[in-house]
């Protein structure tokens, strides 16, 4: 197999494969906003069921098993979140790879690289509407008993 690397292709190949590298800024980005996110998923849920071990009060059990069940979708949605944008950043980085491989080797590999990088923008899609779902489930979590009583 032969490799015919000029300076020309190489440059090019290389210029190609930058421009995905900034959607995988993007994603690394993301990807610590929503492991940040589960990890406080995680430690109200610790947080919840402590209390409602040693809780008798049957109207703050009932609230705390559905807070419980919501912050279970909640941890799904963000695992499914990161699961996707893991998945967006290998499809990119196997479109950089491929990208330059094309450009550089005798290889004609350039429809996977469009159809990594489709699959990779769609996977980014995906994961921005499971952020989107969470950010909703926990924001109708914001229902603050306290104000309850006062509304009326």
């Amino acid at each position: 197999m032969a490799f015919p690397l000029d300076a020309t292709s190489v440059t090019h190949g290389i210029q190609l494969a930058v421009a995905p590298v900034f959607l995988l800024t993007a994603v690394s980005g993301m990807i610590g906003a929503v492991a940040g996110r589960l990890a406080r998923i995680i430690d109200r849920a610790r947080t919840v069921e402590d209390r409602a071990r040693v809780s008798t009060d049957e109207d703050f059990l009932q609230r705390a098993y559905v807070e419980l069940g919501e912050l279970r979708m909640r941890g799904r949605l963000a695992n499914g979140c990161i699961a996707l944008l893991t998945s967006c950043s290998v499809l990119i980085g196997l479109t950089i790879i491929l990208l330059f491989l094309g450009e550089t080797t005798a290889f004609q590999i350039n429809r996977l690289a469009v159809g990594c990088f489709l699959l990779g923008v769609g996977c980014f899609i995906l994961a921005l509407l499971c952020f989107l779902a969470e950010t909703l489930v926990a924001t109708r979590l914001l229902n603050f008993h306290m104000l309850r009583g006062k509304a009326g």
